[in-house]
């Protein structure tokens, strides 16, 4: 039974009463435990409302994947302010006055009191322990299934916390069962162990993904939650300074770094082992068929958060193209999308020639309404190159007419969100054995890297893949690129760039790729981006982009109806990265999955391009009527001779321009002025990634609770 369809019945069953905060979570139950765990049927109702509680706003159905996805180079959210702000968590610049966060403290322990209720009273019943001494009893397989089912959930949203937050306070324990509900901060190693080794215990009892489907916490997502907490583990975090309050902290990792990288490949290996997922279907069909409600149990999905429509999630609601409403209506069945969650305006610049992701994910247009002649709404396409474009992984608009939610909807989509994904299972295994190693001299460690590769690529770029094979280096660049190209919207560029200690080197290229954009190419570190990315001397794309481009607009000349809509093209026998075909270059080729609406491709949005002749034109069949100009990065304000603000301080509270065109990165929070790129990365600032503790969690903790990190 899926879960979407069940969720709500089972919050009855382990209800906890309305709270402040994680510290007054105790409250009774609808039913009593003796009564709940004493019923499978009940139990599974009980399990459904621990689910219940992962799926709210305040967690993974936005906050994760939007407020709490960090600034990186892929994934990012753009800020015009200069000043500081309680809130802007994203640019590294917040305090314990934050509202999300207290907001997300509070979901997650109250999500994590219900697991370690539930999980309590589920082991200490009929069906898991013999209390009677029976010697016939056999512990009952179902129930042992949903206790790994809430460990997992337990696990999953301890690792969170422990990546956002550093030392959290930590227990097993319900509240029921607890003298003091303050119970102390424990350090993140400790909480990773102890997960670690809860989950090896319950991960033999458990079913496979074929049994419980990847709505549901199976066996390989425990496997591949060992992986992904071992990694962490054994990656570097930033580590606060005790004795000095204004210290924002160190990056370090354990001494025994390598148990940690042991554990990860052999758990990684035991998911890739069992053999129950795949890469089968292309990159786009994944994130599409999550978009249309299909639950796949065999290919890259391992974990689904299992929305409910209409009631859970704003997955698709936040990514995709923008579509604007009138009146709170849409023109189509789909309703009102945001487009929030947006990615790095250069990210789409940092793929490899061919790569399918990049057309795929990069979103450079939107719809909007406009008023025909008889005054009737329509669809309208617009070009948009703003300073971070859609993320159009994920869309409302992807959903297939007949299952769309409606004109008047907004939110509360029910398109699951993949928490764990094959694809990362193998790229977790490759880089640890990478680094256990010492290089890439294992052959499955390359077979898992190039089976994530070669999906996106017609030949499977086999250049990249020996290249990688050059050295240990070489492998891990490969991999994080890798996992760069493979994750956007997935909250995981900024975890991987933390856990590898690459994170301030990323960030003051992502911010210099602004800046250097934003000062109309006259920045002088345009030679230092270009070597970074890998560009060809004097090609780079930040020496070339234009600030106006030319674009074409025609009908269709075939097709039904909706096809005959108005399209958008643009004109080069070049592009970045790709040669077009010139005999065809306005193929009417629709390349989003919703057919129903007319759908975008730049050809060139890079490089500098002048209004085509006549005979051009005419060459193609196009009147020269047909084309139009449009301003793309007009981000440097004559007036006072600077880029604009998004542009200064979108990374503020790590590195910024002031208003006097003066650029600082940020120490220990003091101002150092950054004039060159350093020779030796490792002299850059620690970046202050950690989150505050809640003010108020603070307050209630009566002192035992304290925030460092130069909070």
């Amino acid at each position: 039974m899926k879960i979407k369809n069940i969720i709500i019945t089972g919050v009855a069953a382990l209800t906890l009463a309305s709270c402040n905060d994680f510290l007054d979570v105790e409250a009774p139950s609808a039913y009593t435990p003796d009564f709940v765990f004493s019923q499978k049927s009940e139990i599974e109702r009980a399990l459904n409302g621990v689910y219940a509680q992962a799926l709210v706003g305040d967690l993974y159905g936005n906050a994760y994947q939007l407020t709490f996805n960090l600034n990186s180079d892929v994934d990012v959210t753009i800020t015009s302010s200069g000043a500081h702000s309680h809130s802007t968590y994203a640019r590294f610049d917040c305090d314990e006055q934050g509202g999300d966060i207290q907001k997300f403290w509070t979901a997650a322990y109250s999500l994590i009191e219900y697991c370690n209720k539930f999980i309590a009273s589920a082991e200490g019943s009929k069906f898991y322990q013999n209390t009677d001494n029976d010697p016939e009893w056999e512990q009952d397989a179902q129930v042992a299934q949903w206790i790994g089912e809430a460990k997992c959930l337990r696990a999953m949203i301890y690792h969170d916390l422990v990546v956002m937050f550093g030392d959290v306070p930590f227990t097993f324990t319900p509240a029921r069962d607890r003298s003091n509900y303050v119970f102390p901060v424990t350090d993140r190693q400790e909480v990773q162990d102890t997960l670690i080794k809860d989950l090896k215990a319950i991960a033999p009892y458990m079913s496979s993904t074929k049994s419980v489907t990847v709505e549901h916490c199976s066996k390989e997502f425990a496997q591949a939650m060992i992986a992904r907490i071992a990694l962490t583990a054994g990656g570097y975090s930033l580590r606060p300074d005790k004795n000095n309050a204004k210290s924002y902290g160190t990056m370090k990792r354990p001494d025994n770094y390598t148990d940690y990288y042991k554990i990860a490949r052999d758990y990684a290996d035991s998911v890739i082992s069992a053999g129950t997922h795949d890469l089968k279907a292309e990159y786009q069909n994944v994130f599409v068929n999550e978009c249309n409600y299909q639950v796949v149990n065999d290919d890259d999905p391992i974990f689904e958060i299992p929305f409910a429509k209409e009631s859970t999630g704003n997955t698709g609601y936040i990514h995709g193209p923008k579509y604007d409403s009138y009146e709170n209506q849409t023109t189509g069945v789909w309703g009102e999308c945001k487009g929030s969650a947006r990615l790095h305006a250069f990210y789409r610049f940092l793929f490899r020639t061919g790569d399918k992701r990049r057309e795929f994910v990069n979103g450079l247009w939107y719809y909007t309404y406009r008023m025909d002649e008889n005054n009737n709404q329509v669809d309208s396409i617009v070009i948009f190159n703003d300073y971070a474009v859609f993320n159009n992984k994920w869309s409302k608009l992807w959903t297939a007419e007949g299952s769309a939610l409606g004109n008047g909807s907004t939110g509360s989509t029910g398109i699951n969100y993949p928490y764990m994904r094959y694809a990362d299972v193998l790229l977790m295994y490759a880089e640890a054995a990478n680094e256990l190693d010492g290089g890439p001299s294992d052959a499955k460690a390359v077979e898992c890297l190039t089976k994530v590769h070669s999906r996106a690529f017609d030949d499977g770029d086999p250049t990249f893949i020996a290249t990688a094979q050059t050295s240990k280096e070489a492998f891990q660049k490969a991999v994080l690129d890798e996992r760069k190209w493979e994750f956007a919207g997935e909250n995981s560029r900024w975890r991987d760039l933390v856990r590898t200690n690459k994170y301030s080197e990323e960030l003051v290229y992502s911010f210099l790729r602004y800046y250097a954009a934003g000062m109309a190419h006259n920045s002088g570190f345009e030679d230092a981006i270009t070597e970074h990315d890998e560009q060809p001397a004097n090609a780079s794309y930040i020496n070339r982009t234009p600030l106006t481009v030319y674009y074409h607009k025609y009908y269709t000349s075939e097709g039904t109806d909706n096809q005959k809509m108005l399209f958008h093209r643009l004109y080069s026998n070049q592009m970045y990265g790709y040669t077009v075909d010139t005999t065809t270059p306005f193929d009417i080729n629709l390349s989003y999955p919703n057919q129903s609406l007319p759908s975008l491709r730049l050809y060139n949005a890079y490089a500098p391009l002048s209004q085509p002749t006549t005979g051009q034109i005419t060459a193609f069949g196009f009147s020269a009527a047909g084309w139009s100009n449009a301003k793309f990065y007009n981000w440097y304000n004559d007036a006072t001779a600077q880029p604009n603000n998004q542009c200064k301080y979108s990374y503020y509270g790590y590195i910024r321009a002031d208003e006097n065109n003066a650029l600082w990165i940020i120490r220990d929070g003091v101002q150092e002025q950054f004039d060159a790129i350093p020779a030796d990365m490792s002299t850059l600032p620690a970046v202050r990634y950690i989150l505050p503790y809640p003010n108020q969690v603070i307050q209630r903790s009566a002192g035992a609770y304290k925030n460092y990190y130069g909070y």
